[in-house]
């Protein structure tokens, strides 16, 4: 499908030039080219050529309070006058750790680091630190960040790009992660019996990056028991779910108390800050007093923690509105553009959660890697260059997830909806 967007065309074409494929993340590209941002403010953004969009990927969950906060926005400018970088501690960063762990109850105590990547990073590092074991379970289609541990059977742009286990990755790093079938208690089980070795288990509680994808009753329960049962720290990536699902992450959500927890995008709405978090005896291994190294410059950016303060502040202030208000939208959104594709008879399934959606061109229910690769990803792209055309922008993959934020209004859901008839439409045709 051919778009007449002149000016991203003309930018394309001259990133290509000096960023390789043109982007700087795999998941931004899609053909022919991507359109090139503007500006954005509240539920919107505009592209270069100036057409307007409603923003339903909101930076891949990390907008949960929309583009352009008033709030963030008044702190960090208020913070740029006084610094952007000092190399050294600030009360901020002890303030913002301090709202982590109140919200937070299975963390002690929290390290700040720049990003999702870099959080599951350490909290593995940690995890065999603290057991002074190797290996680490991961589920299939569960995307962890983009280092050598965790990219095997990875989802987000991994999976959408047909990348099982990364080119230039160590073999033997790769082999030292076990990978089990999510929603499979059985299997998770059977690997831990036939293992002695096993550092920690590492699992999103809800799979974001393989579209949504939705733990089954007792599965993340049977988890915690087995990992327990067999002194293995269990590692929640809340990286997407943190702060977004609710102001306690997916682990409040569904009651469990991990051992290690990782957090970023809602953390700072927008801002390049994450964190990893857990128990006293685990987090005091972390150097300099402990033994497992974890470093960075801009780890506690004084910019990114006042952005990170003022959002969970937000967040807080508007809990018991704000988390209510956009499982509503959810609802009421998933179950309209059900009835959509239903009258359509396009066979369908539409995984929700909280304020996360997405639908799946499939006759069977999605419920882990195999079945989310089976989904039609070619109606999908057609579906997606329909709603851009009609000024409504999803994530162009297949394997990440409609995103809610608070500047949503009734009036966006029903012009999304209305792009969605249409879309499915030309899926239809």
């Amino acid at each position: 499908m051919v778009r007449m967007l002149s000016k991203s065309k003309k930018l394309f074409d001259d990133a290509k030039r000096v960023i390789p494929s043109g982007v700087n993340s795999p998941v931004r590209y899609f053909e022919p080219y991507p359109f090139f941002v503007k500006r954005s403010s509240g539920s919107t953004i505009w592209d270069a050529d100036g057409k307007k969009l409603t923003d339903f990927c909101n930076g891949y969950g990390a907008l949960l309070l929309g583009h352009g906060r008033k709030e963030i926005i008044s702190s960090v400018s208020k913070q740029l006058k006084l610094g952007t970088l000092y190399c050294a501690p600030t009360e901020n960063e002890t303030k913002l750790s301090k709202h982590i762990v109140k919200n937070y109850p299975s963390i002690d105590k929290v390290r700040l680091v720049n990003t999702g990547s870099e959080a599951t990073m350490t909290a593995i590092r940690l995890a065999r630190g603290y057991t002074k074991k190797n290996k680490i379970i991961k589920f299939e289609g569960c995307y962890h960040g983009a280092h050598d541990s965790v990219l095997v059977k990875a989802g987000s742009g991994s999976a959408h790009n047909g990348i099982s286990v990364s080119e230039g990755g160590l073999k033997e790093v790769s082999k030292q992660t076990l990978v089990a079938q999510y929603n499979n208690p059985e299997d998770i089980e059977g690997i831990i019996k036939k293992n002695n070795d096993i550092a920690g288990v590492i699992v999103e509680p809800i799979l974001a990056n393989m579209g949504l994808i939705l733990p089954e009753k007792n599965f993340l329960m049977h988890v915690r028991k087995i990992t327990r049962q067999n002194s293995i720290p269990l590692i929640f990536d809340e990286v997407v779910t943190g702060f977004r699902v609710s102001i306690g992450g997916a682990q409040k959500y569904f009651g469990i108390k991990p051992d290690i927890t990782t957090m970023a995008k809602a953390l700072s709405n927008g801002f390049g800050i994450a964190a990893v978090g857990g128990r006293k005896q685990i987090m005091d291994q972390l150097s300099p007093k402990g033994n497992v190294y974890q470093a960075s410059t801009f780890a506690g950016n004084p910019v990114a923690v006042s952005a990170a303060l003022a959002s969970i502040r937000t967040l807080e202030k508007l809990q018991n509105k704000l988390y209510s208000k956009l499982e509503k939208h959810c609802v009421r959104f998933s179950g309209a553009l059900d009835d959509l594709a239903t009258d359509l008879h396009i066979p369908h399934q539409i995984n929700f959660a909280s304020s996360m959606m997405q639908i799946f061109f499939s006759d069977r229910p999605v419920t882990n890697y195999e079945t989310s690769l089976n989904a039609d990803a070619k109606k999908f792209h057609k579906m997606f260059h329909t709603l851009l055309k009609h000024g409504v922008f999803i994530a162009p993959s297949q394997f990440e997830v409609v995103f809610f934020s608070d500047t949503h209004t009734s009036s966006d859901l029903n012009k999304a909806l209305d792009a969605y008839r249409l879309a499915l439409k030309a899926v239809k045709d």
